[in-house]
């Protein structure tokens, strides 16, 4: 039985059903039923009960594992009950939080997951790469992953990348017709196959595999499963609770040491050395964490930023330089032409007159060099191509029925170097070459102007007066292309080699307008502290006068080309880089040298891209942003964040947001362990003043898994404040546990153990050591539970006030209802090894309590009556 690639186009159609028109939506449909969706099956992964059973396998819970064991020889059958209860209802929080954030990662990628260009009933739409199915005409172009294999109908020096199959690195070059005989998949040369990059030229395939049925399918099984890279925040916080973990072993012993020379009984001993474990581990710690971050990316997502490492929600709080590209980003995207150059006149679009020959011929070539399409007045492909497209059709001339008429022979497609597109085409019967690119490119290729006159020699006088049009169109923030074509030989072949001896036909000026919201984004992103630079493939006045209405350009700043920026050496560029705000006609190589002469500086770099040249820059930046409408899907697989609506605006609240959730997260740490810090401390004076316990263990898991979780969650939801983007970035290799960060913690937590041992000592004079134990637990739950409101912000209540976040209010309320069913239900009472409380004893308890934070209250209000 043949195999794709030994069979002729005419019988791979038939046997496909389909014709070059593409399937109809019904057919197309049910062959997604009968084939289904374009995935990959992906390996096996951990069952619910095993990622269950990992939870166990923390340190920190190992350790309340054996204080549960203790607590059980020395008769508190109550206290172990509630310890292995807290341990296994961690777990199942654990278990469901791993689920979620699965979940919220599979939504992620379909976000981000790319779409195919396919024809379908003739017309040419985008589909997600998940909906394509056998028999689909798939148009491939540069910077396209391939998402089906596919047999070559159409070829146009189509280059693909299959080092994901073959592991070749070199780019092949594709091409038509059958191949007989046995061949190796990397010698058929007229097939492409799923998960490959096409960075050359273009082609029209016919699908012939989807899913588990193409090769990377078959090989599907092989795969191993990547392992998800811990965040360097998650790295910090495990190193953190192994030295918490060794630390709290060695004082716990030291304590035990200390009862026991005491002559305290061994199991008393015990009681102490649990009691201050259970005081010191932050049980609720990591999954608050993941809880923040998770809530931190599914608000960037909504907010059109979407992130595809956690590790970049980190990193975004330190971004101190955004290299964003203009077209799209920092502009419209709505390319519209404005005037046209003809003959030295211009036009406006709607002037132009199809009984003139000039004219028509920059109208032809406007639309014969052009990928693009229009569809029910939405533009597919190039922004640029489709705003000639709409020219042409404001003077009537459809660019369907042209296209239909016109057979394209050859084609050189655009790229970034060469800045040109070339097709061939048979004009009047004349095989013709039709180019468009950047004015400069091609006037250096012109040897031939037309004019009403006809056909003359390009003179020095002639290029004067273009580039001279040409400025006064930049000076405007204008985009220029000039249009040229060349008549030729029967047996001329189109190469790079023959892009010259053109006849110059004119120039055509589009603007794309900066987004409304661009220039306030630039001023959030200069007062946050970041630079923002513009790299650009347009001309250096176009892109300065852009650069200059937006704010990114100012008085005394340097623009740059990418030729004056190869002819600068790296300790001149050093020197100069912190005044260039704008880089014009750049190269990919240029892009790199540019992130890494800021990176040297000691910057964190964020650099947009669309292109598939973008793609290492985007690799090589800290945080690279690729768009989501206009991208690649190569540039899209290289960045760390993907921007939904292409907007720069959207970069600077993603920056907020990314600041938002390390302030957060951290806010919610010092929460946590200023308050265990309490509880050590208390431990700590009790067993050297030879006290009796404080607290039962089960009062510390109370605290830490029950009334501490909700602020702590709470505390993640704060809201960004107004001067979070006045800071300045965030130094990366800051870690969170400072030495004025330790300092806060030991100070917050001595005040409230303080308050909580005064509290013990009121008890144990009224009523001994199950009262002082009770109001030490209470005052300590209640202390923890005001203290929340400290640990919001910096600032003082009084400033950010209840409204911004009523969940901490709410949890709030729900810790002090908690702690009262405890306090008078009789059953909890027994459970948590409570004895009653007096009215007085009550009120002792909530005026304690209350101390801690108003003392910290004040302190910020006097520091910020000095501000």
């Amino acid at each position: 039985m043949k195999d794709w690639y030994q069979k002729d186009e005419q019988e791979i159609l038939k046997e496909l059903h389909v014709t070059k028109e593409g399937l109809t939506a019904s057919q197309a449909e049910t062959l997604l039923l009968e084939k289904g969706e374009n995935v990959l099956m992906e390996g096996k992964k951990k069952s619910v009960l095993a990622v269950f059973a990992e939870q166990f396998c923390d340190l920190l819970v190992v350790i309340l594992i054996a204080a549960a064991v203790i607590s059980m020889f020395s008769g508190n059958v109550e206290s172990t009950i509630v310890i292995v209860a807290v341990i296994i209802l961690n777990a199942i929080l654990g278990t469901v939080q791993h689920e979620k954030a699965k979940k919220s990662l599979e939504s992620l990628k379909s976000l981000s997951s790319p779409n195919a260009k396919v024809i379908r009933g003739g017309q040419k739409i985008e589909v997600p790469s998940a909906k394509v199915v056998p028999g689909d005409i798939l148009l491939l172009e540069a910077g396209d992953m391939v998402v089906a294999d596919g047999r070559i109908l159409n070829n146009y020096s189509l280059q693909v990348n299959e080092s994901s199959l073959t592991g070749e690195s070199t780019n092949v070059d594709k091409e038509e017709g059958t191949i007989d005989g046995e061949m190796p998949l990397a010698d058929r040369t007229n097939m492409v196959y799923s998960g490959s990059l096409v960075t050359y030229g273009r082609a029209m395939v016919v699908v012939t595999g989807t899913g588990m049925d193409t090769e990377i399918g078959k090989i599907a099984s092989l795969m191993n499963a990547t392992k998800e890279k811990k965040t360097p925040l998650q790295v910090s916080l495990d190193q953190f609770s192994g030295r918490l973990a060794a630390v709290i072993m060695v004082i716990c012993a030291i304590v035990f040491a200390l009862s026991l020379y005491r002559k305290m009984p061994i199991l008393d001993s015990l009681m102490f050395a649990v009691a201050l474990a259970v005081a010191a581990i932050p049980e609720a710690l990591s999954s608050i964490v993941t809880i923040v971050q998770a809530m931190g990316t599914q608000k960037m997502a909504k907010e059109n930023a979407i992130i595809k490492e956690l590790k970049a929600v980190e990193s975004l709080g330190c971004v101190s330089v955004i290299c964003s590209d203009k077209t799209g980003t920092l502009t419209q995207n709505k390319m519209t032409v404005q005037e046209i150059y003809i003959d030295g006149n211009t036009f406006r679009p709607e002037e132009l007159d199809l009984h003139e020959q000039l004219h028509r011929y920059i109208l032809y070539d406007s639309i014969l060099t052009n990928d693009s399409t229009l569809v029910d007045g939405k533009g597919i492909g190039d922004p640029t191509e489709y705003a000639l497209l709409e020219m042409a059709r404001k003077v009537s001339v459809n660019d369907d029925v042209l296209r239909t008429m016109m057979l394209r022979l050859e084609e050189i497609p655009f790229d970034s170097d060469r800045k040109l597109m070339s097709t061939k085409y048979e004009l009047h019967g004349v095989p013709t070459i039709l180019t468009k690119g950047a004015v400069d490119v091609l006037l250096d290729r012109t040897t031939h102007i037309r004019t009403a006159e006809g056909i003359r020699d390009f003179t020095e006088a002639d290029r004067e007066e273009i580039n001279r049009q040409n400025m006064e169109f930049s000076q405007n923030g204008l985009r220029v292309l000039a249009f040229a074509y060349k008549e030729v030989e029967d047996d001329h072949v189109l190469s790079l080699k023959t892009e010259n001896g053109f006849t110059f036909l004119g120039l055509v000026a589009m603007v794309d307008p900066p987004r409304e919201e661009s220039k306030e984004a630039v001023s959030d992103a200069k007062r946050a502290g970041i630079r923002p630079v513009m790299i650009t493939g347009d001309h250096k006045i176009t892109a300065t006068a852009i650069a200059k209405q937006i704010g990114i350009f100012e008085e005394g700043d340097l623009a740059v080309t990418g030729t004056e920026l190869d002819a600068m050496s790296d300790q001149e560029l050093d020197g100069k880089i912190t005044k260039i705000s704008v880089y014009a006609r750049v190269s990919p190589e240029n892009k790199i040298r540019i992130v890494d002469a800021w990176q040297r500086r000691g910057n964190i770099v964020s650099m947009t891209g669309d292109g598939v040249n973008d793609a290492p820059a985007l690799k090589k930046a800290d945080i690279g942003v690729a768009m989501g409408i206009t991208g690649t899907e190569v540039s899209k697989d290289a960045a760390s964040m993907i921007l939904a609506d292409d907007n720069f605006a959207t970069i600077i609240k993603a920056v907020a947001n990314g600041r938002n959730v390390y302030r957060n997260i951290k806010n919610a740490i010092q929460f946590l362990l200023s308050g265990n810090m309490a509880g050590i401390l208390s431990v700590l004076y009790t067993s050297i003043m030879a006290l009796p316990v404080p607290f039962a263990p089960v009062h510390l898991l109370f605290i830490n898994l029950l009334t501490d979780s909700l602020p702590a969650i709470a505390i993640g939801m704060e809201p960004a404040e107004k001067d979070l983007l006045s800071q300045k970035p965030r130094n990366p290799k800051e870690g969170i546990l400072t030495k004025e960060f330790m300092m806060k913690l030991f100070l917050q937590g001595g005040l409230i153990a303080v308050c909580t041992m005064t509290a013990f000592h009121l008890g144990l004079n009224q009523g001994g050591a199950a009262v002082a134990s009770t109001m030490a637990f209470c005052t300590l739950t209640l202390a923890r539970l005001f203290h929340g409101f400290n640990c919001r912000s910096s600032h003082s209540i009084f400033r950010i006030g209840f409204s911004g976040n009523w969940y901490s209010l709410g949890a709030f309320l729900a810790g002090v209802a908690l702690l009262s069913l405890v306090m008078f239900v009789p059953f909890l009472e027994r459970l948590f090894s409570v004895a009653p409380l007096t009215g007085s004893q009550i009120g002792l308890v909530y005026l304690l309590a209350v101390i801690p934070t108003v003392v910290i209250q004040l302190t910020k209000i006097v520091r910020e009556q000095r501000h």
